[in-house]
């Protein structure tokens, strides 16, 4: 941290009844909109500072309620270390914590911020940081806010039961439409047609306009089970383009779907900055089964 942003830390700092928040920044703009951001969501700033010192700073601290992590670069394994810690935090349930980063370090975030309960925020504005500081100042801190749309923020147990009510459809899809397709003959769905399944729906975007088919948890179970066919690993920036929305609300879905079992994280052995999400065995069972299904019903999958 330059001597400039350690003078500025020290008159951020506040003493008054609020949520007492860390920032941890590797710029002076990234302190100065990051502190801004925090006053003006009703935290009290115990201090700032930056990516190399975070875990000395951490260790120092007594007690607190959020982290906020602004950087405009990758900060690289002193970052990694810093997730790590934080990530760790956030399973024991010490304080929440908020990442804020550019679109092209979502792979090294997901890697490290496993944790459903850390709020991943990718190309954030200011109204987006604000919002999700003032959600996590919430005890149970039950939103979601979708960057870069401007709309109203979605309750996380909304999203969890829409993804409860997706894994129930997909494990409940019977065992006589299973048995049916085997009997009628039907040939194993291949990865061009599910590609074709994915283009017609992004066909749709053209006549009709994305937001009104938004649907970003079938459209990355289609973009997994081509990736499977293909004999594809799927990176979290990938799946994130794939989802079709913004990035912050993929990475959310991508954690909700993982939770309740129709996705699996596995770690890449040769970068340990990227992690691969692939679809559960139950999922792409089930799924497998649904498009063999429709492939006897739609000329889409013929």
């Amino acid at each position: 941290m330059t001597p400039q942003i350690a003078h500025d830390a020290l008159d951020m700092i506040e003493y008054r009844e609020a949520p007492s928040i860390l920032i941890f920044t590797d710029s002076e703009a990234a302190t100065t909109r990051a502190a801004a951001s925090a006053k003006r969501a009703g935290y009290r700033v115990q201090g700032v500072a930056g990516i190399a010192n975070g875990l000395e700073r951490l260790g120092e601290q007594i007690a607190l309620d959020a982290v906020l992590v602004e950087v405009d670069g990758d900060q690289g394994a002193v970052m990694d270390r810093l997730l790590d810690r934080l990530n760790q935090a956030a399973r024991e349930a010490r304080h929440a914590t908020i990442v804020s980063v550019p679109a092209h370090m979502i792979d090294a975030v997901a890697a490290r911020t496993a944790d459903p309960s850390v709020y991943q925020l990718v190309d954030a504005t200011d109204a987006d940081r604000e919002e999700a500081l003032r959600l996590a100042a919430q005890p149970s801190r039950p939103f979601l806010h979708d960057v870069g749309k401007g709309n109203a923020p979605i309750r996380l147990q909304q999203l969890s039961e829409e993804v409860s009510r997706i894994a129930g459809i997909l494990a409940n899809l019977s065992e006589e439409e299973k048995d049916g397709a085997a009997e009628t003959g039907a040939a194993g769905v291949t990865a061009q047609q599910v590609r074709g399944m994915i283009r017609a729906r992004r066909l749709r975007d053209q006549y009709f306009g994305a937001d009104l088919f938004a649907d970003p948890a079938w459209d990355m179970l289609l973009d997994l089970m081509a990736a499977r066919l293909e004999r594809q690993r799927v990176a979290v920036s990938s799946l994130c383009i794939a989802a079709a929305v913004p990035a912050t609300t993929a990475l959310r879905w991508i954690k909700t779907l993982t939770e309740h079992g129709l996705f699996v994280r596995s770690a890449d052995p040769e970068d340990g900055r990227r992690v691969y999400i692939e679809l559960s065995e139950g999922a792409a069972a089930a799924l497998s089964a649904y498009l063999r299904a429709a492939q006897r019903q739609s000329p889409f999958l013929s």
